[in-house]
Protein backbone atom coordinates (compact mmCIF):
# COMPACT_ATOMS: atom_id res chain seq x y z
CA UNK A 1 0.00 0.00 0.00
CA UNK A 2 1.45 3.43 -0.62
CA UNK A 3 2.43 5.65 2.03
CA UNK A 4 -0.12 7.44 3.26
CA UNK A 5 -0.01 11.21 2.40
CA UNK A 6 0.47 10.05 -1.07
CA UNK A 7 -3.07 8.56 -0.65
CA UNK A 8 -4.39 11.32 1.10
CA UNK A 9 -2.75 13.62 -1.89
CA UNK A 10 -4.72 11.49 -4.34
CA UNK A 11 -8.28 12.29 -3.12
CA UNK A 12 -11.10 15.07 -3.78
CA UNK A 13 -10.69 15.65 0.09
CA UNK A 14 -7.09 16.43 0.15
CA UNK A 15 -5.76 17.15 -2.83
CA UNK A 16 -3.55 20.35 -3.86
CA UNK A 17 -2.77 20.40 -0.03
CA UNK A 18 0.82 20.36 0.57
CA UNK A 19 3.45 17.69 1.91
CA UNK A 20 3.51 18.77 5.50
CA UNK A 21 -0.41 19.34 6.48
CA UNK A 22 -0.79 15.80 4.49
CA UNK A 23 1.75 14.31 6.69
CA UNK A 24 -0.45 15.92 9.69
CA UNK A 25 -3.78 14.60 8.51
CA UNK A 26 -2.39 11.00 7.80
CA UNK A 27 -0.55 11.33 11.35
CA UNK A 28 -4.34 11.24 13.01
CA UNK A 29 -5.58 8.36 10.89
CA UNK A 30 -5.93 5.01 11.91
CA UNK A 31 -6.11 1.77 9.24
CA UNK A 32 -8.81 -0.46 9.28
CA UNK A 33 -10.00 -3.38 7.74
CA UNK A 34 -13.45 -4.79 7.03
CA UNK A 35 -14.28 -8.08 5.38
CA UNK A 36 -16.82 -8.04 2.43
CA UNK A 37 -20.43 -8.43 3.95
CA UNK A 38 -19.22 -6.64 7.13
CA UNK A 39 -21.10 -3.74 8.49
CA UNK A 40 -18.53 -0.59 8.99
CA UNK A 41 -21.49 1.73 11.02
CA UNK A 42 -25.10 1.69 11.43
CA UNK A 43 -27.64 4.49 10.77
CA UNK A 44 -28.31 6.24 14.27
CA UNK A 45 -24.35 5.20 15.37
CA UNK A 46 -22.72 8.11 16.80
CA UNK A 47 -20.99 9.77 13.80
CA UNK A 48 -17.41 10.02 15.51
CA UNK A 49 -15.20 10.57 12.69
CA UNK A 50 -15.56 9.54 8.75
CA UNK A 51 -13.47 7.17 6.45
CA UNK A 52 -11.91 7.56 2.97
CA UNK A 53 -11.64 3.74 1.21
CA UNK A 54 -8.04 3.13 0.61
CA UNK A 55 -8.55 -0.18 -1.50
CA UNK A 56 -12.26 -1.76 -1.96
CA UNK A 57 -15.49 -0.88 -1.76
CA UNK A 58 -18.33 0.31 0.71
CA UNK A 59 -22.44 0.65 -0.07
CA UNK A 60 -24.00 3.59 1.76
CA UNK A 61 -28.34 2.46 2.33
CA UNK A 62 -31.13 3.02 3.91
CA UNK A 63 -33.47 0.42 4.95
CA UNK A 64 -37.17 0.49 4.85
CA UNK A 65 -39.44 -0.48 8.21
CA UNK A 66 -40.62 -3.48 6.11
CA UNK A 67 -36.16 -3.71 5.30
CA UNK A 68 -36.43 -2.86 1.39
CA UNK A 69 -32.71 -1.60 0.75
CA UNK A 70 -32.01 1.60 -1.01
CA UNK A 71 -28.79 1.87 -2.11
CA UNK A 72 -27.53 5.84 -2.24
CA UNK A 73 -23.83 5.53 -2.78
CA UNK A 74 -21.12 3.16 -3.60
CA UNK A 75 -17.63 3.99 -2.99
CA UNK A 76 -14.79 3.14 -4.04
CA UNK A 77 -10.57 3.81 -3.41
CA UNK A 78 -9.83 7.22 -2.79
CA UNK A 79 -13.61 8.51 -2.12
CA UNK A 80 -14.60 9.50 1.02
CA UNK A 81 -17.76 8.82 3.11
CA UNK A 82 -19.35 9.89 6.22
CA UNK A 83 -18.14 13.27 6.48
CA UNK A 84 -21.35 14.98 7.34
CA UNK A 85 -21.36 14.31 11.10
CA UNK A 86 -17.46 15.77 11.03
CA UNK A 87 -18.93 19.20 11.12
CA UNK A 88 -22.81 18.34 12.51
CA UNK A 89 -21.36 16.08 15.30
CA UNK A 90 -24.97 14.02 15.25
CA UNK A 91 -25.48 10.26 14.26
CA UNK A 92 -24.41 8.60 11.07
CA UNK A 93 -28.03 9.00 8.87
CA UNK A 94 -27.23 5.63 6.18
CA UNK A 95 -26.08 2.73 7.19
CA UNK A 96 -22.75 1.46 5.14
CA UNK A 97 -21.32 -1.79 4.65
CA UNK A 98 -17.78 -3.34 2.62
CA UNK A 99 -19.01 -5.03 -0.54
CA UNK A 100 -15.67 -6.34 -0.91
CA UNK A 101 -12.66 -7.01 1.43
CA UNK A 102 -11.86 -3.11 1.99
CA UNK A 103 -8.80 -1.34 3.81
CA UNK A 104 -9.79 2.26 4.93
CA UNK A 105 -8.50 5.52 6.59
CA UNK A 106 -11.06 6.51 9.75
CA UNK A 107 -10.75 9.68 10.99
CA UNK A 108 -11.49 11.00 14.44
CA UNK A 109 -14.12 13.61 14.54
CA UNK A 110 -12.21 15.52 17.59
CA UNK A 111 -8.26 15.13 16.31
CA UNK A 112 -9.68 16.07 12.50
CA UNK A 113 -11.77 19.13 13.85
CA UNK A 114 -8.33 20.54 15.53
CA UNK A 115 -6.62 20.39 12.54
CA UNK A 116 -9.49 22.30 10.64
CA UNK A 117 -9.40 25.06 12.93
CA UNK A 118 -5.32 25.51 12.54
CA UNK A 119 -5.93 24.66 8.92
CA UNK A 120 -8.95 26.73 7.55
CA UNK A 121 -7.89 25.52 3.94
CA UNK A 122 -8.94 21.96 4.75
CA UNK A 123 -12.51 22.98 5.53
CA UNK A 124 -12.50 24.71 1.87
CA UNK A 125 -12.06 21.30 0.61
CA UNK A 126 -14.47 19.28 2.65
CA UNK A 127 -16.83 21.92 1.49
CA UNK A 128 -16.10 21.36 -1.94
CA UNK A 129 -16.85 17.72 -1.69
CA UNK A 130 -20.08 18.08 0.08
CA UNK A 131 -21.60 20.31 -2.40
CA UNK A 132 -20.82 18.15 -5.17
CA UNK A 133 -22.75 15.08 -2.97
CA UNK A 134 -25.50 17.34 -2.86
CA UNK A 135 -25.71 17.76 -6.16
CA UNK A 136 -25.60 13.96 -6.84
CA UNK A 137 -28.17 13.50 -4.23
CA UNK A 138 -30.28 15.93 -6.44
CA UNK A 139 -29.64 14.72 -9.34
CA UNK A 140 -30.39 11.04 -7.65
CA UNK A 141 -33.82 11.61 -6.29
CA UNK A 142 -34.85 13.46 -9.40
CA UNK A 143 -34.20 10.13 -11.74
CA UNK A 144 -35.74 7.98 -9.24
CA UNK A 145 -38.89 10.12 -8.86
CA UNK A 146 -39.38 11.76 -12.33
CA UNK A 147 -37.86 9.12 -14.80
CA UNK A 148 -38.38 5.66 -16.25
CA UNK A 149 -36.05 2.68 -15.55
CA UNK A 150 -34.18 3.05 -19.29
CA UNK A 151 -33.54 6.84 -18.77
CA UNK A 152 -32.11 5.77 -15.44
CA UNK A 153 -29.92 3.30 -16.79
CA UNK A 154 -29.18 5.31 -19.69
CA UNK A 155 -28.08 8.33 -17.14
CA UNK A 156 -25.97 5.76 -14.98
CA UNK A 157 -24.04 4.70 -17.46
CA UNK A 158 -23.07 7.99 -18.78
CA UNK A 159 -22.15 8.75 -15.54
CA UNK A 160 -19.60 5.88 -15.13
CA UNK A 161 -18.56 6.12 -18.42
CA UNK A 162 -17.11 9.84 -16.89
CA UNK A 163 -15.91 7.95 -13.60
CA UNK A 164 -14.01 5.52 -15.05
CA UNK A 165 -12.82 7.75 -18.23
CA UNK A 166 -13.99 6.02 -20.81
CA UNK A 167 -16.17 6.55 -23.64
CA UNK A 168 -16.99 3.61 -25.36
CA UNK A 169 -17.55 1.19 -22.68
CA UNK A 170 -17.72 1.19 -18.50
CA UNK A 171 -17.03 -1.85 -16.28
CA UNK A 172 -19.75 -2.56 -13.28
CA UNK A 173 -18.02 -2.95 -10.28
CA UNK A 174 -21.16 -4.01 -8.66
CA UNK A 175 -23.59 -6.97 -8.53
CA UNK A 176 -26.47 -6.07 -10.97
CA UNK A 177 -28.78 -6.47 -7.89
CA UNK A 178 -26.71 -3.63 -5.92
CA UNK A 179 -26.95 -1.68 -9.12
CA UNK A 180 -31.03 -2.20 -9.02
CA UNK A 181 -31.25 -1.08 -5.91
CA UNK A 182 -29.25 1.86 -6.35
CA UNK A 183 -31.50 2.65 -9.27
CA UNK A 184 -34.50 2.09 -7.38
CA UNK A 185 -35.82 -0.93 -9.18
CA UNK A 186 -35.37 -4.97 -8.88
CA UNK A 187 -33.30 -7.25 -10.71
CA UNK A 188 -35.84 -8.95 -13.14
CA UNK A 189 -36.68 -5.41 -13.87
CA UNK A 190 -33.25 -3.95 -14.29
CA UNK A 191 -32.60 -6.97 -16.92
CA UNK A 192 -35.44 -6.54 -18.75
CA UNK A 193 -34.10 -2.67 -19.26
CA UNK A 194 -30.47 -3.98 -20.24
CA UNK A 195 -32.31 -6.14 -22.93
CA UNK A 196 -34.16 -2.93 -24.22
CA UNK A 197 -31.08 -0.65 -24.73
CA UNK A 198 -29.35 -3.54 -26.23
CA UNK A 199 -32.39 -4.24 -29.10
CA UNK A 200 -32.41 -0.60 -29.67
CA UNK A 201 -28.58 -0.53 -30.20
CA UNK A 202 -27.46 1.21 -27.41
CA UNK A 203 -25.35 -0.67 -25.92
CA UNK A 204 -23.98 -4.21 -26.04
CA UNK A 205 -23.88 -6.26 -22.86
CA UNK A 206 -21.37 -9.17 -21.88
CA UNK A 207 -21.09 -10.00 -18.70
CA UNK A 208 -20.07 -7.13 -16.03
CA UNK A 209 -18.31 -5.24 -19.28
CA UNK A 210 -20.79 -2.71 -21.54
CA UNK A 211 -19.60 -1.43 -24.43
CA UNK A 212 -21.66 2.03 -24.86
CA UNK A 213 -22.60 1.67 -28.69
CA UNK A 214 -24.64 5.14 -28.71
CA UNK A 215 -23.58 7.43 -26.40
CA UNK A 216 -24.94 10.41 -28.01
CA UNK A 217 -28.48 8.25 -27.89
CA UNK A 218 -27.82 7.46 -24.29
CA UNK A 219 -27.42 11.13 -23.23
CA UNK A 220 -30.38 11.58 -25.09
CA UNK A 221 -32.75 8.73 -23.47
CA UNK A 222 -31.32 10.14 -19.91
CA UNK A 223 -32.15 13.72 -20.81
CA UNK A 224 -28.51 14.73 -19.81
Amino acid sequence: MKNIPDILSGTPLFGGLPQDQLQEIGNISVNRHFRKGEMIFSEGDDGEGFYIVTDGRVKIFKLSAEGKEQILHIFGAGEPFGEVPVFSGESFPANAEAIADSHLLFFPRTAFVDLITANPSLALNMLSVLSMRLRQFTVQIESLSLKEMPARLAAYLVFLSDEQKREDGVILHISKGQLASLLGTIPETLSRTFAKLADRGLIKVKGRDIRLIDREGLEELAGI
